[in-house]
């Protein structure tokens, strides 16, 4: 085992430069430096920081080699987070950025059990939960570099200065760089947890590196084509596998294969039924031949047939029609927040609105569609793909092929495009199976269809809201019901639900999250109602921001709609609203400021808009409460009388804490506001009989660059704890055009995506 693992951490792996075996070893025999933490409970948290000699074994983060390359470890999808966290190593380690190189995180042994940790990257987690974590990890290096400095050049630790990857003394003006010590092999300085705890780390105005928009890592290798993606993947004696796949999402089986035309195919070898004891896939059939034309023509050959399921009715129309039926059951769901008495708040009110929200089926559809090479080779399985959750993935792999997870080697590669995607690994499943029915190295590609099709989806949600205003226009009482699929808990990790409020049960927040807003309100009430038909027939995964993509939809329309009702103007109303109390001290406050800025870097409220154009606002605290970035946006929108709507400009203000790399952050902020506008007004799967009906992008009509608005950006950085950025934008720019349409013509649309014919008999009811 220990042979295998050997060889495949030598190998390249996509970074700009190689990893060697020197980088995962550590002691006098290693020509290399592995700084790293030792797994604790938390989901990425850290508890241990080493430097060689190893008394445990770690989870490395990042490695100095003896060329004095520094090497970080994470997963990347282009969002640039590797390069975040190598900025943060090296503000701290001191080492030159010309010298930072990326690895990417695979499934090592040592994340296989969740209760220990786990390497994934999603939830816009990565920068908030590890900035601590990596800066502490650079200043341990930093203090062993140092002591092994002062004993090579025989002065006291105490008088050397460390930059750009030199230790430098002064007064003998004799420097020793960092490839020269680790060369050395006198690096033997280590920290007990009390120890690491206690490093005295930067303040900000010493910063050198955080804050400045250095140059993204990962950027020269993908221009100059040397980045390799799953897709790429090239084995000795490869053959490839082509999908076949039932008419139905979900829950079909394999009745019989007939493959007598598929063996006229040239280059033909076999048909594989999958039998995928993880449940991750049913019904699927896998052509496998020498290469992929032959391996589709193959496929279109075969002639499967199937039984449906139990699924094989199930619509769009019959998973919203069932969404309300639980809804109206006053046994149905769990309880996400229970403050005061609603029942009571919405009695008294003096004027009491209710309102349905809905959305539809949404799918990812990255530009690099799924695919996974798998080969064994003695006992071990090699799997190569671009993976969000390498940990979870390789578990997969493991069940598909019948192995114990220690014997699957994950060879992660870069991600063309994640978005929550590449959190599954059902990829995998086809390719080890197909692989270990053959006995040759598969690569399985999906094809755009096939991707769409089968697509771990954001689920059609039903959200049903009444609120309760008093006499003065306050809002007293919130009842909020959300009945959807829970991503999360298809996983079945337990550690990743929740304890409901009442403690009747575990819910998955991640269908929730959001919906815990920080607006004082007296009496508010969330409950989390799990929507089972569509749990077996639309399998959801985590696209973009999850939850807070419809739940905030939800809760900014309403709130816009009270506003209204009260007759009130609604960024005031919200303003009001955000006042700070108990709970929401300190969060209310930072979301009130980032509202007011968006407002004022828009011209709300000040701006002279023509016939026909509105402006709108909404503010959230994506991703999940404890983890908020807050955001806000103002849309500006122009309404033709057909009910055409044109996004002119979108005005997003950030409370990011601390901003890493700015630019950066701008870039995600600018892509999530787009991600949510194409949410908003275009995306759109339908169900029909039990499958996805939108197959490929002539159906499936994202936002293109004819439709792009003018999108500024006010990114605060106040010195608080490192939020993240990847998601929240996403969540707040569909509430913020719709408020604006209802500003513009008076029409109030409550269901996503928001069409010409929906905003147009909105304007004449």
């Amino acid at each position: 085992m220990n042979k295998h693992l050997n060889r495949v951490q030598g190998e390249d792996i996509g970074s700009a430069s190689p990893l060697s075996r020197r980088h995962f070893l550590i002691g006098t025999a290693a020509a290399g430096l592995v700084l790293g933490y030792a797994a604790s409970s938390d989901l990425l948290g850290v508890d241990q920081a080493i430097a060689a000699p190893a008394t445990f074994d770690p989870s490395v983060w990042y490695s100095i080699g003896e060329d004095g390359l520094v090497t970080v470890g994470k997963a990347d999808m282009g969002q640039h987070i590797a390069s975040t966290m190598a900025q943060l190593i090296a503000e701290e380690l001191g080492s030159k950025w010309s010298d930072m190189r990326i690895a990417l995180a695979t499934n090592d042994p040592k994340f296989n059990d969740p209760t220990l940790g786990a390497q994934i990257t999603g939830g816009s987690w990565s920068t908030m939960m590890n900035f601590d974590a990596m800066c502490r990890a650079g200043a341990a290096g930093r203090v062993a570099l140092l002591d092994a400095a002062a004993a090579m050049m025989n002065v006291p630790a105490s008088e050397l200065t460390v930059r750009d990857s030199v230790i430098t003394h002064a007064k003998s003006k004799t420097a020793k760089t960092f490839a020269e010590i680790v060369r050395s092999g006198k690096i033997t300085k280590t920290f007990t947890p009390d120890e690491l705890k206690a490093i005295k780390l930067k303040t900000p105005d010493q910063y050198t590196m955080i804050g400045v928009s250095v140059p993204q890592l990962d950027i020269p290798f993908k221009i100059n084509g040397a980045a390799k993606y799953g897709i790429d993947t090239f084995l000795p004696g490869m053959v490839y596998g082509k999908l076949v796949l039932p008419p139905v999402r979900y829950g079909a089986t394999v009745k019989s294969v007939d493959d007598s035309a598929a063996k006229k195919v040239p280059g033909f070898i076999k048909a594989v039924t999958l039998d995928d004891k993880t449940m991750t896939t049913t019904g699927w059939v896998v052509a496998v031949a020498d290469t992929y034309q032959h391996a589709r023509q193959a496929a279109d050959a075969l002639k499967v047939t199937w039984d449906h399921g139990p699924n094989a009715q199930v619509s769009s129309e019959s998973l919203l029609a069932e969404a309300k039926r639980l809804q109206k059951l006053d046994d149905s769901g769990l309880f996400f927040v229970k403050t005061g008495d609603t029942a009571s708040g919405l009695a008294s009110a003096a004027k009491v609105l209710e309102a349905e929200y809905t959305t539809n089926i949404n799918i990812h559809v990255p530009m690099e569609p799924m695919n996974a090479t798998a080969h064994l080779d003695g006992d071990i399985w090699h799997i190569y793909s671009g993976n969000q959750f390498p940990t979870r993935s390789g578990a997969i792999a493991a069940g598909a092929a019948g192995v114990d997870p220690k014997h699957v080697v994950l060879h992660q590669t870069w991600l063309g495009g994640g978005f929550g995607r590449r959190l599954d690994g059902d990829m995998m499943v086809p390719a080890v199976q197909a692989a270990k029915a053959v006995g040759k190295p598969v690569k399985v590609i999906y094809s755009r269809e096939d991707d769409a099709t089968m697509d771990f989806s954001r689920p059609l949600t039903y959200q049903k809201l009444k609120g309760g205003l008093d006499q003065n226009g306050k809002l007293v009482a919130l009842n909020h019901d959300a009945v959807s699929a829970w991503p999360t808990k298809r996983w079945g990790i337990p550690e990743f639900l929740s304890p409901s409020v009442d403690k009747k049960g575990a819910l998955d927040a991640f269908a929730v999250n959001g919906s815990d807003f920080f607006y004082s309100v007296p009496n508010h009430h969330v409950r989390a109602i799990l929507n089972e038909m569509a749990q077996q027939a639309t399998p959801s995964g985590q696209l973009r921001s999850v939850a807070p993509g419809w739940t905030f939809w939800a809760v900014e329309s309403m709130v816009d709609e009270l506003a209204h009702a009260a007759g009130k103007d609604p960024a005031q109303f919200r303003i009001a609203m955000l006042d700070g109390a108990g709970d929401n001290d300190g969060g209310a406050q930072r979301l009130r400021n980032t509202l007011l800025a968006a407002m004022g870097l828009a011209g709300y409220g000040s701006l002279k808009l023509a016939k026909g154009e509105g402006m709108g606002v909404a503010c959230v605290s994506s991703q999940e409460r404890k983890t908020a970035s807050w955001t806000a946006c103002v849309a500006h929108v122009a309404v033709a009388p057909s009910g055409e709507v044109k996004v002119k400009k979108l005005t997003v203000a950030t409370d990011v804490g601390t901003a890493v790399n700015p630019d950066g952050i701008r870039a995600q902020v600018e892509g999530g506001a787009l991600w949510g506008l194409s949410l908003a007004l275009y995306e759109k799967a339908t169900m029909k009989d039990g499958g996805i009906e939108q197959r490929n992008f002539d159906t499936y009509t994202p936002l293109r660059m004819s439709q792009m608005p003018e999108v500024a950006v006010n990114i605060i950085a106040n010195g608080e704890h490192a939020t993240g950025v990847g998601e929240p934008t996403v969540t707040v720019v569909a509430p913020a055009i719709a408020n604006a349409i209802f500003n513009a013509v008076g029409a109030r649309v409550r269901s996503l995506p928001i069409t010409a014919e929906a905003v147009k008999a909105a304007m004449r009811a």
